[in-house]
């Protein structure tokens, strides 16, 4: 330190931590001026090492932290962001996540986030390319994406990459392309609970079912890892059930009902059936049907049909993605990184909530 210089500091370190502390507190102590700190805090332009790290250290002291939302309201800068998510028409489950990004926009509005929404059909890998496709040929700051398309997502993850567009993952994690940041359940351990949930309801050696109802599963990553997790819960037991995967669809060669129906005929000691995505109510409507009462079925979302059958306890037990939250999460993790530039957690798990009968109206009076 030069001779004659003298830094001051404050008697009470304490009282630090409850003022605001602004960059002319800084400069007062360290005795230059507020644009030298301005550049070293920011880290722009030059500033000699022994000035830098007296500022730094001054800063450090009076436990300085930069009012990143008055930042972000002065800037007047617009950041557009595109969403790009299933078409709640073809689908009700993806209500919830575009009620979810909507609910973000209308809050980060003032901080100059604007939304784009695209939606696509989840049956159809075609449509998302398109949607996509469509969606390149706007200017976007950041994207959030459900990736439900395994093998069509891939390509657009490196396009964006390669382009310096950061993009949120939601619903599916496919963590090979370095996404920002991944919203939603980890799949493989919701897999693991619909285990651990059967194997209470079905102590008995018996048959279990993993059901993918109406999904292309082999390019849907999250569903395996679903599918995964519920068979190694029994393998890690080393527990001797007779587990069974199926992929019905309504392809009109036969009817879903038919299709159950050669399942139950073909193994008739069925004891218990997971239903992988948010169509347990079409599997409940069979069982009601077929009176299938011994049956016990897990399935995913709070979706009305699903809630239907909770309540008359045709499904035992429903396993919350959160879908609102993760729209609206994503969103966020977003304005956090283009607006507000903190760091993203890479994955942010929501937790797994095993809804029933009784607890239900709990979750259904929250709004997320």
């Amino acid at each position: 330190m030069a001779a004659g210089h003298r830094t001051k500091h404050s008697s009470n370190p304490i009282q630090n931590l409850n003022k605001v502390v602004r960059i002319k507190d800084i400069a007062e102590q360290a005795n230059v001026s507020t644009g030298t700190v301005d550049r070293v805090l920011h880290n722009r332009g030059r500033v000699a090492e022994d000035v830098r790290q007296r500022v730094l250290k001054i800063a450090e002291e009076l436990n300085y932290k930069p009012n990143i939302l008055a930042r972000a309201l002065v800037t007047n800068k617009t950041y557009h962001v595109a969403a790009l998510v299933p078409d709640p028409a073809f689908d009700n489950y993806w209500k919830a996540p575009k009620d979810g990004i909507v609910k973000a926009e209308e809050e980060l509005q003032q901080y100059g986030l604007r939304v784009t929404q695209f939606s696509f059909n989840p049956f159809d890998a075609a449509s998302f390319a398109k949607e996509a496709d469509k969606l390149a040929e706007g200017s976007f700051d950041g994207i959030l994406v459900a990736p439900i398309f395994y093998r069509q997502s891939l390509a657009y993850f490196s396009k964006w990459k390669r382009q310096g567009i950061p993009f949120v993952l939601f619903n599916t994690h496919i963590p090979n392309y370095e996404p920002l940041m991944y919203i939603g359940q980890d799949s493989y351990q919701s897999g693991f609970l619909a285990g651990k949930l059967l194997h209470y309801g079905c102590r008995e050696k018996a048959s279990l079912v993993v059901a993918h109802i109406e999904e292309d599963v082999a390019n849907s990553s999250h569903l395996i890892s679903k599918e995964q997790g519920f068979v190694d819960y029994f393998v890690m037991q080393d527990l001797a059930y007779n587990i069974l995967q199926v992929d019905v669809q309504a392809d009109g060669k036969e009817s879903l009902t038919q299709q159950f129906d050669k399942l139950f005929q073909d193994t008739p000691d069925i004891k218990g059936v997971f239903v992988t995505n948010s169509k347990a109510h079409v599997m409940a409507d069979y069982l009601a049907q077929r009176q299938l009462q011994q049956v016990s079925l897990v399935g995913y979302d709070l979706i009305d049909e699903n809630l239907a059958h909770l309540n008359t306890n045709q499904i035992n037990f429903l396993i919350n993605q959160n879908p609102k939250g993760q729209g609206y999460w994503g969103i966020q993790g977003l304005a956090d990184h283009l607006i507000f530039k903190k760091k993203n957690n890479p994955i942010k798990y929501l937790p797994l909530d095993i809804i029933t009968k009784e607890n239900l109206h709990y979750y259904i009076e929250a709004d997320m």
